[in-house]
């Protein structure tokens, strides 16, 4: 089996960039399913179901997201009704749609499971424990499990790999939009990157223009964030996992840098 994991989305240039290279990827890479993160895919924070249509469209298998995912309330609908979203498993029970799910794809099966970290995040429960509950309860079958864990801290997501190596077929971290290059297979045969990166305008600060955000360290007030359209690349990596043991076998990173036609 071979997953193709798309780092964070970012408003319409991130949109832009999937829909520019994601065919060309797929004929090359041959994904079995193309999983992003969706959390920051509409207007740079948040989606809404317009912008989850949208991305469907492109040919997304499911949708991972984390702590932005409640900033247009337009998704709260579809986070009921469609199993392929999902937010963090450790949200209070009384939010919107669930933190795991089961996708199918030519005959395959792939559980998604999405946490987020406490580390210099919101107050949340314990991922830790919620990664125990779900993979105690469910994904009995002994499918391939990818977990989403969108945190902060390295040592968080680290700490989180190593709790869940052998247990999951791959652990790829979120949130902090900077690919990081320590991507690998830990002994238990769980794929591990600390952070997939991001997809939109690498050419600001985080997806959003330096304009817009330099102004709030600088001075500390309040700025409305723009989103960044320079330099547009798409984050991801590429997981194989062998189809009997569930085990990763390999894990890549792609970098790529998309060209808008003028």
């Amino acid at each position: 089996m071979r997953v193709l994991f798309i780092g964070d989305v970012v408003g319409k240039p991130g949109r832009t960039v999937l829909a520019g290279l994601l065919p060309s990827l797929k004929t090359g890479l041959k994904p079995d399913f193309v999983i992003i993160n969706c959390e920051n895919a509409s207007s740079g924070k948040g989606l809404t179901e317009r912008g989850m249509k949208e991305l469907y469209s492109l040919g997304i298998d499911g949708m991972t997201s984390g702590n932005h995912i409640w900033d247009k309330k337009d998704i709260y609908g579809a986070m009921y009704s469609d199993a392929r979203i999902i937010r963090p498993q450790n949200m209070a029970g009384a939010c919107p749609g669930q933190g795991h799910t089961v996708i199918e794809s030519n005959g395959m099966k792939l559980g998604l499971l999405n946490l987020q970290g406490r580390v210099f995040m919101p107050p949340i429960d314990c991922p830790f424990a919620a990664a125990d509950h779900v993979l105690e309860n469910f994904f009995t079958d002994n499918i391939p499990v990818l977990v989403d864990f969108h945190a902060e801290a390295t040592s968080e997501k680290t700490a989180m790999s190593r709790h869940l190596d052998g247990r999951v077929s791959a652990l790829i971290g979120t949130h902090t939009h900077v690919q990081t290059s320590d991507e690998t297979v830990l002994p238990g045969g769980t794929a591990y990157i600390t952070d997939v990166g991001m997809t939109g305008g690498h050419g600001g600060i985080i997806g959003n223009t330096t304009e817009s955000v330099l102004p709030k360290f600088l001075t500390g007030m309040p700025c409305r964030f723009e989103v960044c359209e320079e330099n547009m690349k798409i984050n991801a990596v590429l997981i194989d996992i062998d189809g009997e043991s569930s085990r990763a076998a390999d894990i890549k990173r792609i970098n790529e840098l998309f060209i808008k036609d003028e």
